[in-house]
């Protein structure tokens, strides 16, 4: 199943998510689309609604655990409740940058790779780093926290250029520009 906006808010009331990790991953899915349907603009070749259903799941493992393991968690939510794998993978891979195989075993993590591979997990994870709470801001500001954090700085710069990349131009100004048309 990949579920639907309804769909996936159904899930995490089941869950027990709070309204602000709904309402962040709604923000997070808007962002989604965003650079989904720009890419089909681009003739690159996108699942945009794989991308918006894991954006709306991303984080329905903060239902449960508010640390790093929110992926692993979510994921394992998502498997249960029959949810597609395409789906349980962008939840596995969106924290951080991506947590390598190495980084997962240090933390603990079941023995896998965590960093987003495709077109629509990174999306996804780029969006996530676009927003806090549920205010779309600057991509600046996530580069400091990664750095006040020691997290992997130039893995987090790799995410953003590797879809500048597939657009052709910059996702934080395609996000900008297009939430300023809607306005």
């Amino acid at each position: 199943m990949r579920p639907s906006e309804e769909e996936a808010v159904a899930l995490h009331r089941r869950h027990g998510s709070p309204p602000a990790v709904v309402e962040h991953c709604r923000t997070v899915a808007k962002l989604s689309k965003i650079l989904a349907d720009e890419c089909v603009v681009k003739k690159r070749a996108v699942d945009g609604s794989l991308a918006v259903s894991g954006a709306l799941l991303h984080d329905i493992g903060r239902s449960k655990v508010q640390t790093v393991w929110h992926g692993v968690e979510g994921a394992r939510i998502l498997s249960t409740e029959g949810v597609d794998d395409d789906v349980v993978e962008i939840v596995y891979r969106h924290v951080g940058a991506g947590i390598s195989p190495d980084e997962a075993r240090a933390l603990g993590f079941p023995d896998r790779d965590y960093i987003p591979r495709t077109l629509e997990q990174r999306i996804v994870c780029f969006s996530d780093k676009m927003v806090d709470s549920s205010r779309v801001r600057p991509f600046e500001e996530e580069v400091k926290r990664f750095v006040a954090k020691k997290h992997d700085v130039p893995r987090l710069l790799a995410l953003k250029k590797g879809l500048a990349d597939d657009l052709g131009e910059d996702p934080e100004s395609v996000i900008f520009d297009k939430i300023k048309e809607s306005q």
